[in-house]
């Protein structure tokens, strides 16, 4: 095996392969980053942990084709070191040998004929704009659970209806809903998938810049897979077993009580009255006519007050929360006044974004969080 490549685009390929590398791989060979240079002038890097695979394709020089198996950590630190020139890379016995101007690294090489094959990519089942992937993701990702006792809630539930797209995610203790749209490969194509929260974040930071994200999704015939490919980066998934449970019923039909505040003020309010806040202790909400005074701490501990102009429609009301996760959901509205739209003062709140002061909520994202029962 024998090729030249151009440093940059060496390195960020290699990087991106092997961002999902294991770091307690169950073989020694998941830790490597499987190359393989075709004399047709394309070079192949793949990774695998028998759950997650990427691949990306790139230009290169062939003079030989071949296949290796390297450190896949080691080769994108390598990579990233080398000066900003041609690099040329060759097998030599049971080494590789990476030269770029006046560098040269040595590697070992891993027995290629003991990796995994990777999983074949489903069938294309439709397309989504990069930017709109990414922002959704994120929004929903901020509620999914990190607690791996959990894995059902460790992943972000996907509901496919023709062209519409909802994501959702819950720890227990709030819920994220989004909207979105996306092209169907077929009109009518309907499919449920709960897919890893993280690998769905990841996907979404490291494919959304692309103008489009194309989206495979095979259910039904042996091992769940979900693919995304753009740019030449090819990933797969399997996804999470199990009955998701039904949250959507969680949200409220009407709420008779809601308040609109400027979003961007009332996250910095948080901020501050939450310095006081000991581990696990809420800030508090109350909401008057005209007004939302937060508070946190009491009795002889340090405290914090702070109030704020706000729209109230419906009786007052008083509501404690994880100051954590009100600024997560806060974060993820991404508009400049937020919509709390109440039930009972230990009911859970509902969050959307709008516009302006008076206009119409963004239904499109909805952000529920169960409030922390105070005394008083």
């Amino acid at each position: 095996m024998k090729f030249r490549v151009e440093r940059d685009v060496l390195a960020e390929a290699v990087t991106w392969t092997a961002r999902t590398l294991p770091t307690r791989p169950p073989a020694p060979v998941l830790a490597g980053v499987r190359i393989e240079a075709d004399t047709a002038g394309s070079l192949s890097l793949s990774s695998f942990d028998y759950e997650v695979s990427a691949r990306s394709e790139i230009p290169a020089e062939v003079g030989e084709a071949g296949t290796v198996l390297v450190s896949g950590r080691l080769l994108a630190e390598i990579s990233r070191a080398l000066p900003a020139k041609p690099v040329d890379v060759s097998l030599d016995g049971t080494k590789v040998v990476v030269t770029c101007g006046a560098s040269r690294f040595t590697l070992l090489t891993m027995p290629v004929e003991d990796y995994p094959a990777l999983p074949t990519m489903p069938e294309i089942t439709g397309t989504v704009d990069g930017d709109e992937l990414t922002s959704a993701v994120a929004q929903v990702g901020v509620a999914a659970s990190r607690d791996d006792t959990l894995p059902l809630l460790t992943g972000v539930r996907m509901e496919i209806e023709g062209e519409n797209i909802t994501l959702l995610a819950t720890d227990r203790y709030r819920l994220a809903l989004r909207e979105m749209t996306w092209s169907p490969a077929a009109p009518g194509f309907s499919s449920v998938a709960l897919v890893r929260a993280r690998t769905l974040s990841d996907v979404a930071k490291s494919l959304g810049g692309s103008s489009s994200v194309s989206v495979a999704l095979s259910t039904g015939s042996g091992v769940d897979l979900i693919g995304f490919e753009a740019g030449g980066r090819h990933t797969t998934s399997q996804l999470v077993d199990g009955d998701y449970p039904p949250v959507r019923r969680l949200f409220p039909s009407e709420t008779p009580i809601h308040a609109v505040v400027p979003t961007s003020a009332l996250m910095e309010a948080a901020k501050r009255v939450a310095l006081v806040a000991e581990r696990n202790t809420p800030i508090r909400l109350s909401f008057s006519d005209g007004q939302v005074v937060l508070d946190a701490g009491q009795g002889d501990d340090a405290q914090a007050s702070e109030a704020l102009e706000a729209v109230l429609e419906g009786e007052e009301i008083s509501v404690a929360f994880n100051p954590q996760f009100l600024l997560d959901g806060l974060g993820a509205l991404g508009s400049d006044f937020v919509r709390m739209g109440f039930t009972h003062p230990n009911k859970p709140v509902e969050f959307m974004g709008q516009d302006s002061l008076d206009g119409e909520p963004d239904t499109t994202y909805r952000y529920l969080l169960v409030p922390i029962r105070f005394a008083g």
